[in-house]
């Protein structure tokens, strides 16, 4: 029971809610008041454009920030990658509507086969999870080619 409660005090001071949390990653609430890491645009001659276009603002909870820092995620850190459509209006640039929530998640134990990470997608501005075991494992193979950075691609921008 001390175990279950240290837990979900964990998700609460984290920003991310509870009651998401059993059935896999759970939805980042607040995560827009984390450090933001970096931003990224993903223009159309990108050969992923179809599915990763767009304008991207990495974020990082506590931990995961330490794990930017050092190179080694703890568990509890928390990665997302929240993916805007990227609109442009006489050559200026401006986000769109949310496309996607992309989350990384790690809890060493119980996401033991994937590296430790756990990967979840929350489309547009919903909190539902939209992954099944197949979408995750597809998350996980292509961060696997990033092993030598514990399957993270983004680095934090000084």
């Amino acid at each position: 029971m001390r175990i279950a409660l240290t837990g979900i005090a964990f998700l609460i001071a984290s920003g991310v809610s509870a009651g998401d949390a059993p059935g896999g990653v759970p939805y980042p609430a607040g995560y827009r008041n984390w450090t933001h890491v970096k931003s990224t645009a993903i223009g159309p001659k990108h050969p992923r454009f179809d599915v990763n276009g767009g304008l991207h603002h990495f974020y990082a909870n506590e931990k995961g920030l330490e794990g930017y820092k050092t190179g080694k995620w703890p568990d509890g850190a928390m990665l997302i990658d929240d993916l805007l459509e990227l609109k442009e209006n006489d050559g200026v640039g401006a986000e769109g509507t949310r496309k996607r929530v992309a989350v990384m998640y790690k809890d060493s134990v119980r996401f033991r086969d994937t590296g430790g990470w756990g990967f979840e997608i929350f489309k547009g501005d919903d909190s539902v999870p939209s992954l099944n075991a197949e979408g995750r494992a597809a998350c996980f193979t292509c961060h696997t080619k990033q092993k030598d950075r514990d399957s993270v691609y983004s680095q934090y921008r000084k």
